[in-house]
């Protein structure tokens, strides 16, 4: 619920209940104090209208599911401030005495006033389920949002994860390279000193020979 909408119903309440005392404390008075009460209730059911305009232009301005439950409402805020116009009316007759005075005062005012405060107490247990309804969507709204933010962080950290995964994959990988050289290189030394035992083998062999034939050649002359 508008929270402008809140503030404005309140106010309405407040000042409906106080008209409410004034019209009846009204309808007891007789000439001066009876202008005047009759003068203040007048200009408060101005600033009643007032606020019923407000409560509509902002009832209006919302979404429609909001703006039908709103408006609703406000229908129901217009009967109360219709009845007590009526009730002003009623004690500010020209042909009213103090017998249809207090004939006013104990039926039918009675039961309007009745009426209306019975309306009132319905409308601020309206009130507040809607307050206890728009507290539960607020509840509901922080729990999404709270989940919402924990998986990003779950995503976060998984990206994390795998960057470390994909890290250690390219250093593995990168051993593997190097482990590749260093057997290459190994292999490459080996076929060296291979070929070169033969080669010093075949030195010393031809050496051997050249020797034996040399003591020959020696022994022989």
């Amino acid at each position: 619920m508008s929270q402008v909408f809140e503030g404005y119903e309140r106010q309405y309440c407040e000042l409906s209940a106080n008209l409410s005392k004034k019209i009846t404390s009204a309808g007891l008075l007789d000439g001066e104090q009876k202008k005047q009460k009759v003068s203040e209730i007048k200009g408060g059911l101005e600033d009643a209208d007032g606020l019923i305009r407000k409560m509509d232009l902002e009832a209006r301005s919302l979404t429609p599911n909001a703006k039908a439950t709103l408006l609703a409402k406000l229908r129901e805020y217009k009967t109360d401030l219709n009845n007590l116009k009526a009730g002003v009316k009623r004690i500010t007759s020209a042909n009213a005495n103090q017998a249809a005075r207090d004939e006013l005062l104990e039926s039918g005012m009675a039961d309007t006033m009745m009426a209306s405060a019975d309306q009132r107490t319905r409308l601020l247990m309206s009130t507040e389920r809607l307050n206890q309804s728009t507290e539960r969507i607020r509840e509901s709204r922080k729990t999404m949002l709270e989940t919402e933010e924990l998986g990003v962080s779950i995503l976060q950290d998984l990206h994390q994860q795998r960057q470390s995964l994909l890290h250690a994959h390219n250093t593995l990988h990168g051993v593997d390279d190097n482990i590749s050289r260093s057997k290459k290189i190994l292999t490459n030394m080996s076929r060296r000193m291979s070929r070169n035992k033969w080669i010093i083998g075949t030195i010393i062999t031809v050496l051997v020979m050249a020797i034996i034939l040399i003591l020959y050649f020696k022994l022989t002359h």
